[in-house]
């Protein structure tokens, strides 16, 4: 194997190892982490920790996961999580576990929307995982189940993924584009439908039960007393309907497509419900310095672990992709012959591997096109290959320790990132790796135009 994929497999035991084995902190555990990496790069040591440095700075992900902390912590602090708790209570609180299942399609719906991994996780977990927590989800099954489910992001289309997949050389002689679009969504729905079986299986297993019946109130109640929660929902609203469909092109043609580029909907949702929160529970905020002080000193734990802990995974990421871990892994995957199953397997652990530093579209970029050739050669179909290739990238939400979606997620339930890791691992990512490959090899069937 090439240097760069030794470094990867050094990274992730590292990580392991650190946090899991000798029961270190996540943050400290990916500091160290990028440093070992960064070791990989010999007499080039000091530039890759650099540009590492650099690049984590300008990821306005590290930015998002900040703000949506502190969102959350203040809709806590004034109230106002709670009383939509109240509301949706009133409508789903006698379903057992009907948060988790109502979480899971939220994220499939908005998924269709945002196509981001990222914008799935908080803007769905800003919502449901206060809500989870409060109808008997313990807060790290909660965040669990949020980034577990942020995939289906990506998993249905329209996504840039799978433009940029049918942009391959490698693709687009052999797939069009309205036969990905429904090829994806069969895919998609397999993916949901699996993550809904998990929700099940989870409310046996973790005891989730039905809210009490003393604390469901009547729906008109509830909409009396907090009908003016509602709107922070304005918060998620306005950056959606600027930046998806009719809106896009209104705001495209006033500003100039470079600069709607530049509008990130993951950076504008915590920063526009925040907003929200702010003038709807105004009566409620501190009115001296002092109060303020108070207030953000409850707050600053959670900086320090989750914003350290995903700057250095994003210099991580920045510092194997110095080190040529896209190409190695495109070579490597290239040069796989084996059995069908055995191919699939491959293919979707590599994918999946560098998924998990990256975004699903850097790494489509990167590796799709090659992914896609592998599977066609091993035996599947353009169509299934292409939707198993989009699945596998699809891992970018919960595959750890880089996937940002776990911090998002993290922050807003309050919870340590490292004890995410192992649940996503045997709950998500292998099970991802398994039904992808079955997708491309026709065993879960897949309905698209000839």
């Amino acid at each position: 194997m090439s240097l760069s994929i030794w470094a990867m497999v050094a990274y992730l035991a590292f990580i392991i190892v650190w946090n899991v084995v000798i029961k270190r902190n996540i943050g400290e555990s990916m500091l160290l982490g990028f440093v070992v990496v960064c070791l990989f790069g010999g007499k080039d040591f000091f530039q890759i920790l650099g540009t590492g440095i650099v690049d984590a700075l300008q990821e306005q992900v590290v930015f998002a996961a900040l703000a949506f902390i502190f969102m959350g912590f203040m809709l806590k602090e004034l109230g106002l999580m709670e009383k939509q708790v109240e509301i949706l209570n009133s409508v789903f609180g006698r379903v057992r576990g009907g948060a988790g299942y109502v979480s899971t399609v939220a994220s499939a719906l908005f998924g269709t929307i945002s196509g981001s991994g990222s914008g799935n996780a908080a803007a769905v977990g800003s919502v449901t995982i206060p809500w989870m927590t409060r109808s008997n989800w313990k807060p790290e099954i909660a965040a669990s189940l949020v980034a577990g489910s942020s995939g289906l992001g990506p998993s249905f289309p329209p996504s840039s993924s799978m433009f940029v997949l049918l942009g391959s050389a490698a693709v687009a002689p052999f797939v069009a584009a309205d036969q990905l679009f429904i090829g994806l969504f069969c895919g998609g729905a397999w993916a949901l439908l699996y993550r809904l079986i998990v929700v099940t299986i989870w409310i046996r297993i973790y005891g989730v039960d039905k809210v009490e019946r003393a604390d469901i109130q009547p729906f008109k109640a509830a909409i009396r007393q907090g009908w003016t929660s509602l709107f922070i929902y304005i918060g998620i609203a306005v950056p959606l309907l600027l930046t998806v469909g009719p809106g896009a092109d209104w705001l495209t043609g006033r500003l100039g497509a470079e600069t709607f580029e530049s509008i990130s909907i993951i950076v504008w949702i915590p920063v526009m419900i925040l907003l929200a929160c702010l003038m709807v529970g105004a009566k409620h905020l501190p009115r001296s310095a002092k109060s303020w002080n108070k207030l953000l000193d409850k707050v600053a734990p959670q900086y320090s672990l989750v914003g350290a802990t995903l700057f250095f995974a994003f210099a991580a990421a920045s510092a194997l992709g110095e080190l040529g871990l896209s190409e190695d892994l495109a070579v490597f995957m290239s040069r796989i012959e084996a059995p069908g199953l055995v191919v699939a397997l491959a293919v979707g652990s590599l994918v999946v591997l560098l998924a998990a530093p990256l975004t699903s579209t850097a790494t489509i970029a990167a590796v799709g096109g090659v992914a896609f050739t592998a599977l066609t050669a091993a035996g599947a179909g353009p169509v299934p290959a292409a939707v198993a290739v989009l699945l596998f990238s699809a891992t970018e939400g919960c595959s750890p320790p880089g996937a940002a979606p776990i911090y998002i997620v993290s922050g807003i339930a309050g919870v340590d990132p490292g004890k995410l890791f192992v649940r996503l691992i045997l709950w998500f990512v292998i099970p991802t790796i398994i039904l992808g490959s079955l997708v491309a090899l026709g065993l879960l069937p897949i309905f698209s135009i000839a």
